[in-house]
């Protein structure tokens, strides 16, 4: 604008006494130069100096100048030809929106409708779709892992770089240990153990208990320890919180947020937000550390359900494989083991069992048998009266479900491997000799946990080196699969693939037959599939029987 220019002397055709000079809004009238005609009484309470005569640039808020400035040099639309866009903006600590409109001598009319309560309504909204949109953001990311580090670390820097400019997570004390887990204004995430009491923090005691968190004012900031400040906070705390993170019935410990001095105190909105994200913190914290609980609980137990190593015991060589049903399951129904003898002239015992049913419910009842077989080991060398027992244990359970059984009495004698081997319920193992040629071992009997009475029959047998007597269970023989997958494995498939292992140790036998079954299977569904080979090494002292070295059924 040309400053030297003469402001204008008074109103022209839209005065004072006009009708707008009433209007409840604050109106003022510029002309195409910016000088101000005429304003009403409450514009003049507004705009104390905008009088007929000034500039307008010297009597109003920047904003509504450069609205004018920019108004007129626009030409009025065919459709609206009195009217400009309207514009909003702050006018000490209201706000306004100003609706220009052009008169008929040229003149701009600005009429400035006060929507600070509409304009706080708006950012209160706005400020809360922002907060339950992090808040959404944050659940995602803390229940993203089960891993209880993993979710304070992410606690940590949300808080950090949302809420303050350091936070702290800080884990129930064991004794005097303290686990916690700092962020700072760097965002990295440090974990660190301290042995303070965290009693001098005030609050901090009660948050970890659970208590409701106390006012941010009442906390002082020079009290904050310095084991609670993170190494890259390196300005003076002027504000902190301590919130408790709730847990599952218990509390997941406690979030202490940290604001330098040279940054506004924490508010009363934004405690109350703090406590919101803790809230979630805790849950996604306690959900971990409850996980972690329960997996070492599963871990511990399931080791006493999977199915053991097997290895040589007293020149004898013991293999096994097993294979749930389940793809996602480690333990079923199926189970094995070899209870080694105290010396190598003591038979040592193999049990191959299957539970009716598969998953965990079975492997319940495998782990409840294989523990009353392990019991009743002093009775091993009485078949007859170990399976006995182990029935009535069975039957006076709370459990309905059966099982067969197969085990063996194993000893080496000068060489040669021999056997007693008794089944109840349970597939015969099969022999396959140093020349190929495959036997079945006519053991049979009743199987367990469904009837009182029980009887069986043992059949004795032995091996010469480089031969192996293979237990399985029925999941292998009744694998279906092949070019129409509605086709059983068979006990002549397993005979067949049982001839190619002559001489093969035990491990590469219970390999063969269960690469062959799987492959018979291929993606569909199958069984539990155990096997155990008992082999008489090569290496082992050969010796005649009746002739030659080949092993043979003895009764």
């Amino acid at each position: 604008m040309d400053t030297s220019q003469q402001p204008p002397t008074g109103p022209r055709g839209a005065g004072t006494g006009a009708t707008w000079g009433f209007a409840p809004y604050p109106v003022v009238v510029a002309d195409p130069s910016g000088g101000v005609v005429g304003t009403n009484d409450a514009a003049t309470a507004l705009f104390p100096g905008a009088t007929a005569g000034a500039w307008l640039q010297d009597v109003v808020p920047a904003w509504i100048a450069d609205a004018h400035a920019r108004l007129r040099s626009t030409v009025p639309g065919p459709r609206n030809p009195g009217s400009g866009v309207l514009v909003h903006g702050p006018v000490g600590d209201r706000t306004f929106e100003a609706h220009p409109t052009r008169t008929d001598d040229g003149d701009v009319m600005w009429w400035l409708v006060d929507d600070t309560d509409r304009r706080l309504a708006e950012d209160a909204l706005k400020a809360e779709r922002e907060r339950a949109a992090f808040l959404a953001g944050a659940s995602s990311a803390l229940l993203s892992s089960l891993n209880v580090e993993r979710c304070m670390e992410v606690t940590a820097g949300l808080a950090a770089e949302h809420l303050a400019d350091a936070a702290v997570i800080v884990a129930p004390p064991r004794g005097r240990k303290v686990q916690l887990t700092f962020c700072g204004p760097d965002g990295v995430v440090v974990h660190r153990t301290v042995h303070d009491d965290v009693r001098q923090l005030p609050g901090l005691g009660e948050a970890l208990r659970g208590f409701p968190p106390v006012p941010s004012r009442w906390i002082d900031p020079a009290a904050v320890p310095g084991w609670a400040v993170p190494e890259g906070f390196t300005e003076p705390v002027g504000s902190a919180v301590v919130t408790p993170l709730p847990g599952h019935g218990v509390p997941a410990g406690a979030l202490i947020l940290l604001r330098s001095s040279g940054h506004a105190a924490f508010t009363e909105s934004e405690e109350i937000f703090a406590r919101l994200f803790a809230s979630r913190a805790g849950a996604a914290v306690s959900a971990a550390r409850m996980y972690a609980e329960q997996a070492s609980i599963t871990t511990t137990l399931m080791r006493e359900l999977l199915p053991p190593r097997l290895h040589a015991v007293h020149g004898v060589e013991f293999a096994g494989r097993y294979r749930p049903a389940g793809r996602t399951e480690r333990v079923g129904g199926d189970f094995y083991d070899v209870h080694p003898a105290a010396d190598e002239e003591q038979e040592s015992l193999v049990v191959l069992g299957d539970v009716c049913g598969k998953g965990l419910e079975a492997a319940v009842l495998t782990g409840k048998i294989r523990n009353t077989v392990q019991a009743l080991l002093p009775l091993a060398d009485d078949h007859q009266r170990l399976l006995g027992l182990l029935n009535g244990a069975l039957m006076n359970s709370h459990h309905t479900r059966f099982a067969t059984l197969a085990m063996a009495s194993v000893v080496r004698r000068a060489g040669i491997v021999r056997l007693r081997v008794t089944s109840a319920g349970h597939p015969p193992p099969l022999i396959v000799r140093a020349d190929g040629e495959v036997e079945q071992v006519r053991t049979r009997g009743t199987l367990i946990g469904a009837f009182w009475d029980v009887s069986s029959t043992t059949v004795r047998v032995e091996l010469a080196p480089g031969e192996t007597c293979l237990f399985f269970t029925d999941g292998i023989t009744e694998a279906r699969g092949g070019p129409l997958g509605d086709e059983f494995f068979g006990v002549q498939r397993l005979e067949t693939a049982l001839s190619q292992c002559a001489g093969m140790p035990a491990e590469a036998v219970v390999e063969h037959v269960q690469m062959l079954a799987a492959q018979w299977v291929g993606r569909g569904g199958h069984d539990d599939m155990a096997t155990v080979a008992v082999t008489a090494p090569h290496h082992a002292h050969l010796s005649a029987v009746n002739g030659h070295t080949r092993g043979r059924y003895t009764g």
